[in-house]
């Protein structure tokens, strides 16, 4: 046989085992080996082989059969617990930490450390990181458990995955990040946090679908997280779109006005300027400058607001303003009538996500024929941990021949 029909084989081989962990995961359930051949296309023959490869090396396991089903029972089949993980890291305006995610969905521990991180060192943020995480790796490592991949999650601009080219909210800028030991050892991945808060929200990705999910795993979608600033993320077809560069999806550069304030970024009137969390505390009056990047003032800002404060209803009505015409603007470029919004906005309910819904729907190009709808992320407080170990278990599920061909039997 030659190299080339063998390397055809392998990359083919790679490719099915990728599909059939892809579909158990965007299910969200366990499938038997007929419902697996239905729903991807391969062959029985195929579908029987290739799980009994995953099933000898602990990636799947073999459930109790349906007793509800008419003639000989089949035995469905779902993704096996403590088989390996993926690391999720993440420093942001407001501290950094790290979750561990076992590839059925399961968080295995995390820890966040809350902090102001205007002024903080790199190298101190990466050395205190690496102290928190690595006792964790190390354990589930120990106990047998299989590190599918890492990836760090940061509030900026991240090229190649190597190297942190500006994050203004944090003052850092032209960081290799390879020179943090870290990085090496856990073999981290950089990349821009709203689009790891994005990948959070997609069903199935790596991770099995739960179900309350605001989108479906194919659903193309506007992600728009409010932090300090203001990040986002277009996801296509359940896939994030990353440019040509990587660097897609800086929503909060969108300038709404162009004789607006001055933006960090050195343009006028940008989004964020207008509805980013430090600029909504500061003009609402809940604290100056020093003090508007501190996440409690968030809370007071929520709070305030659903009091009637004038000074927050004025704040967060000009900054919804802004916020929707930048958005009208993205559907109209994208045709992409999904916005998932994150961050900040998760703080109010599901009415606000209609009344901005009903907002949009007046003004996009094509109302007459898209329907807008509005969702709020899900994932907790940290979606961009979430996101960040889920790209690192995606190493193994969208390549899995390798790491199976290192395990044992």
């Amino acid at each position: 046989m030659s190299a080339t029909i063998k390397a055809d084989q392998d990359s083919l081989r790679d490719h099915n085992l990728s599909l059939l962990l892809s579909t158990l995961l965007r299910v969200g359930r366990p499938l038997s080996r007929a419902d697996l051949a239905k729903t991807t296309g391969l062959t029985k023959a195929t579908v029987s082989l290739l799980t009994s490869l995953l099933l000898e090396r602990g990636v799947l396991v073999e459930l109790a059969p349906d007793a509800a089903s008419v003639g000989r029972p089949s035995r469905p089949l779902g993704i096996a617990p403590m088989t390996m993980f993926g690391v999720g890291l993440q420093i942001n305006t407001d501290g950094y930490g790290y979750t561990l995610v076992s590839l059925d969905g399961h968080v295995l521990s995390n820890a966040w450390v809350g902090r102001d991180m205007n002024g903080a060192r790199p190298q101190e943020v990466f050395g205190h990181l690496a102290d928190l995480v690595l006792p964790a790796v190390r354990r589930y490592t120990r106990d047998g458990l299989i590190l599918a991949g890492t990836a760090l999650a940061l509030p900026g601009l991240v090229e190649d995955g190597r190297h942190l080219l500006s994050a203004p909210n944090l003052g850092w800028g032209s960081l290799d990040l390879e020179a943090f030991p870290i990085v090496g050892e856990l073999g981290a991945v950089g990349a821009n946090e709203a689009n790891l808060a994005a990948i959070a929200q997609i069903p199935g990705y790596a991770t099995p679908a739960l179900g309350d999910e605001p989108v479906t795993p194919d659903a193309s979608f506007l992600y728009l997280s409010t932090d300090v600033g203001i990040g986002g993320a277009l996801i296509e077809n359940g896939r994030l779109h990353t440019g040509q560069h990587g660097f897609s999806g800086e929503f909060g550069h969108v300038s709404v006005e162009m004789d607006g304030p001055l933006c960090a970024c050195g343009r006028h009137g940008c989004l964020e300027m207008y509805a980013g969390r430090r600029a909504l505390v500061q003009a609402a009056g809940i604290a100056g400058r020093r003090d508007s990047a501190r996440p409690i003032n968030a809370r007071r800002l929520v709070a305030a607001w659903k009091a009637g404060d004038p000074g927050a209803r004025k704040a967060l009505g000009i900054g919804l303003r802004a916020m929707e015409s930048a958005l009208v603007s993205l559907i109209n470029i994208t045709d992409v009538p999904t916005v998932v919004l994150g961050g900040f906005w998760t703080n109010f309910d599901a009415g606000f996500a209609t009344d901005i819904e009903k907002q949009l729907q007046r003004h996009v190009l094509a109302g007459g024929r898209q329907k807008v709808r509005v969702r709020l992320a899900g994932q907790g407080g940290h979606p961009a941990l979430v996101g960040a170990a889920r790209l690192g278990l995606h190493t193994f599920v969208a390549h899995p021949a390798a790491v199976l061909a290192q395990m044992g039997v």
